[in-house]
């Protein structure tokens, strides 16, 4: 954690005596008014690194947090593919809260995804009521938390490199495995507990607010009732269960862009305003922004991001179809389908966000590299998140479904 510190005066709830939004566009509407507040002082925040609470009682406030809850709860009762888009939005604001608030949604879903009946609708009820927010304790590539079978009890223990949400979550997703088999068990526990410990060890080049640290399971004890998908004991799999790694592929993909897009609007705005014409090319303008090689410069980036912008949006289409049907039709090949599409959109929204968080600095000027302008946390943000599997690999899937009609089989990143 940095000692930097910023006085932030608290944030009234400017929605208290306003109703929630009811379709897709008003949800959207919502969700850039609360993208503009946090784009006021993104860069100080970023430069702060502090645990992003009152970032979160913003989502709260707003109804952000339950917007894929059930109506009848409070909720918003949106689908998926308004869900992608207002995670777009707030990451143009500041790309940390737009990843910690994509991964809640996924989390929020993970009763949909691999749960009893019963399950589903008691932890919506629960989380939708409360206004709760998730994290989890998730990440593949450490060993499996070890849950030993005590009864009535699992108990969950082990340790986690990262865990995104961390000390502002409410609920978390822990995942391990039952001892002495290789069976997975998920379940969802109150984050405010002795057995959790948060390490306060994120201090990443960019995505600092995310609050995506290391965690301690120290003996989390939770009912046999709690183990997502079981019944006496023994899990109940559905194909269904295995879109959580398409759903958060895509939870990037967007996050990705709304961070390009902020990138550009940041720049653009710099560009009009504070940029200078250069006066010695032979065709000298009075303003930058008329200058010929600037036009062409925010054409080529804004027609990247336009036409990632259509590709994401089309395969959120796809995936939001088959998150709201009913679990049992989801077969493994449009499965498989899905997430080749979803891979050839992370591919490119992965390149052209860097590509466009570069060459800002291009189009803005030397002064713009000003720590005070902020420029850097575009890139930083996406050059930190975009490590988090390896572009190959997706290309390579991409590759075998286009030559050789295969899909990939599902994994811990596919």
């Amino acid at each position: 954690m940095s000692d930097v510190t910023i006085a932030r005066p608290a944030i009234e709830n400017r929605w208290a005596e306003v109703a929630r939004p009811t379709t897709p566009e008003g949800w959207l509407a919502r969700a850039q008014e609360v993208s503009d507040i946090l784009a006021a002082d993104a860069v100080e925040r970023d430069a702060a690194n502090q645990p992003p609470h009152a970032e979160v009682a913003l989502l709260k406030d707003s109804g952000l947090v339950t917007l894929l809850g059930p109506v009848e709860h409070g909720g918003g009762g949106q689908t998926w593919d308004t869900t992608y888009k207002v995670i777009r939005t707030i990451a143009r604001g500041d790309g940390s809260i737009g990843q910690l608030l994509g991964y809640h949604y996924l989390w929020a879903w993970a009763a949909r995804l691999v749960a009893t009946e019963e399950q589903v609708i008691a932890v919506e009820k629960h989380y939708t009521e409360n206004n709760f927010l998730f994290g989890g304790a998730v990440n593949p590539r450490d060993s499996d938390l070890v849950v030993t079978d005590e009864g009535d009890e699992i108990v969950f223990t082990g340790n986690k490199s990262f865990s995104t949400g961390g000390v502002v979550s409410d609920l978390t997703v822990l995942e391990g495995i039952l001892e002495g088999t290789d069976t997975h068990v998920f379940a969802i526990v109150p984050t405010a507990q002795p057995a959790i410990v948060f390490n306060g060890d994120w201090d990443n080049l960019g995505q600092r607010l995310t609050e995506s640290g290391s965690v301690q399971i120290n003996g989390v004890r939770t009912g046999w009732s709690s183990a997502l998908g079981f019944v006496n004991k023994e899990f109940q799999s559905l194909t269904y269960g295995t879109l959580n790694v398409p759903a958060i592929q895509l939870v990037f993909a967007n996050f990705y862009l709304g961070i390009a897009q902020g990138a550009i609007e940041a720049a653009s705005s710099y560009t009009r305003t504070k940029s200078r014409a250069w006066p010695y090319g032979g065709d000298n303008k009075a303003h930058a922004s008329e200058e010929w090689y600037i036009l062409a410069g925010y054409g080529e980036l804004q027609s990247k991001l336009w036409a990632d912008e259509a590709l994401l949006d089309a395969v959120g289409s796809e995936i939001s179809a088959v998150l709201h049907a009913p679990r049992a039709e989801l077969t493994e090949r449009r499965r498989g389908e899905i997430a080749v599409r979803i891979a050839a959109g992370k591919l490119r929204i992965s390149d052209d966000g860097l590509d466009v968080a570069t060459k800002v600095f291009e189009l803005t000027g030397a002064r713009a590299s000003a720590n005070s302008v902020g420029l850097d946390i575009y890139w930083r943000n996406l050059r930190t998140h975009s490590l988090h599997d390896p572009a190959p690999y997706k290309k390579r899937e991409v590759g075998q479904y286009v030559l050789l009609n295969e899909v990939p089989e599902p994994s811990w990143y596919t």
